[in-house]
């Protein structure tokens, strides 16, 4: 009894207080650099990023795409779905902490057997007894029928937070998909620009081809033309048929590129394959990159990339299912009662003196669970820890990205300039040379050699500026911009 009063006090400041046992979650705070180390390019601001990043790249049709994509990609619209799912299991759990109310009805013919129970406590029921008793006996006798109207309640109290810990973990997991679905937009977004720069860095490389093959064409026949006025060999001939097939040869590649991006593209946004093989005509370019990229600073990582915040709400999520775990140790305590109308016919059903209650409580208290429940306590702290861990390197990950994008952002421009720089000059070479060549004054293997190099240097050059365009885009997806001004999708 010395017991009793502190228990009844700690149980009644519990339910007063709002009592829940395990760690409160606090957001966690990781050490990042003042500024990106590769935040020196002239092209690199530290204002912060444009969250419909695409639009600085001004091209329509990009834009156009980023629309219809985030309006009707099936795996976006399935991320929804398990937004909604989530939310269900949040009014689950909260449900967990109501009270809880059923209807009954029943109806039963019972034959109570009355009789053999008087016999078997040796009471007369046989001649000797009374009229009265032997009617009364035989009335007992006879099948009755039991109509029975009814409600149940019961209501588990959570005085330990056990409840509510529960309804934190499936808040935090809700946040967790809704978190995961942003960062699906994020990647979509970046696909659909990187699919469209392919689309149209293999229309730029088409048409370099074609031109190419339209020059070397000329070539051959400028060389054929010479043969036959015995000023060039039958193997300059033959070398120049053999340079016009081997361009030929390289369109079918590109044909085949430029249909699959089509057919990417359209998936992407929702469609079938084929409908937007008509949207893109016959030839395009590479649009023109930003003059500049902002960045923002790297403690704001953290809120733009939703993969971090994905990983911040998993980990709540793990932190809550640590109290969930601790209150399982302790006493679980339920009220329970009923109200009901019993009577053996239904004209009376209803009269209040056929009404019936029970009321109670009800203490569940382990005892001996075999260590399943200290074992389920070490192993939530555990996957909290691992959440813990899991978190950090997300971030880190992030900004390893970021720093990679930056330094690809300055190498692919380096690369480029030398590339055009090369193209230029092989161009100028070419046409000297193809003029000493129609006078006689240069072999026509001097020529081919320019010629090959300056169709290779161009390919270069075009492959990479696609490799610039889509280096930008990973740097924009690794900023983590793109899914704040998106419309909801709905299924």
């Amino acid at each position: 009894m010395r017991y009793a009063k502190p228990a009844a006090a700690l149980i009644a400041l519990c339910s007063l207080a709002g009592c829940k046992v395990g760690p409160n979650f606090h957001e966690p705070k990781e050490t990042v650099p003042d500024r990106y180390s590769g935040a020196l390019d002239d092209r690199v601001a530290d204002s912060k990023p444009d969250s419909n990043w695409w639009q600085q790249f001004n091209d329509p049709k990009l834009d156009a795409l980023e629309t219809q994509a985030a309006a009707g990609n099936l795996d976006l619209k399935a991320a929804f779905l398990r937004i909604v799912e989530a939310r269900a299991q949040v009014q689950q759990a909260r449900a967990q902490g109501l009270p809880s109310v059923s209807g009954t009805a029943s109806y039963n013919r019972e034959q109570l057997g009355l009789a053999g129970i008087l016999k078997s406590q040796h009471v007369d029921v046989g001649p000797t007894a009374s009229p009265l008793e032997t009617g009364l006996l035989s009335s007992l006798e006879s099948p009755v029928n039991v109509y029975q109207l009814g409600f149940d309640a019961s209501w588990e109290l959570d005085l330990f937070g056990k409840v509510r810990r529960s309804v934190e973990a499936a808040v935090a997991q809700g946040h967790s998909v809704a978190e995961a679905r942003n960062d699906l937009l994020v990647s979509l977004e970046a696909e659909v620009a990187q699919e469209y720069f392919q689309l149209r860095a293999s229309q730029m490389l088409r048409k370099i081809t074609s031109d190419q093959i339209s020059a070397q064409h000329d070539v051959y026949e400028l060389t054929l033309s010479r043969q036959q006025n015995g000023l060039a060999g039958e193997a300059d001939v033959d070398s120049a048929l053999a340079q016009w097939s081997t361009l030929r040869s390289q369109l079918p590649a590109y044909e085949q590129q430029i249909a699959a991006s089509k057919h990417a593209l359209a998936v992407l946004t929702g469609q079938t394959p084929e409908a937007l093989d008509d949207q893109f005509g016959d030839n395009g370019a590479l649009p023109a990159l930003p003059h500049t990229v902002p960045t923002g600073l790297p403690a704001t990582l953290a809120r733009r990339r939703p993969d971090i915040r994905e990983s911040e709400a998993s980990l709540h999520a793990a932190t809550a299912q640590v109290g969930v775990s601790v209150a399982s140790l302790f006493p679980d305590v339920s009220l329970t009662g009923t109200f009901g109308l019993r009577n053996l016919s239904t004209g009376y059903l209803f009269d209040w003196d056929s009404h019936f209650y029970t009321v109670g409580s009800a203490v569940s208290v382990p005892i001996f669970q075999g260590g399943a429940l200290v074992a389920n306590v070490r192993l939530s702290r555990a996957k909290a820890a691992e959440a813990a861990l899991q978190y950090r390197k997300t971030v880190l990950s992030a900004l390893q990205e970021v720093e990679d994008g930056l330094v690809s952002l300055t190498q692919d421009a380096a690369r480029t300039n030398s590339l055009q720089d090369s193209v230029a000059a092989d161009q100028k070479a070419v046409k000297v040379d193809l003029d000493a060549y129609q006078h006689g004054l240069a072999t026509y293997i001097s020529v081919l050699t320019l010629q090959i190099q300056t169709v290779q240097a161009q390919q270069q050059l075009a492959q990479a500026e696609l490799t610039q365009s889509t280096d930008m885009v990973k740097l924009f997806k690794a900023l983590g911009g793109g899914w704040e001004n998106a419309d909801p999708v709905k299924p």
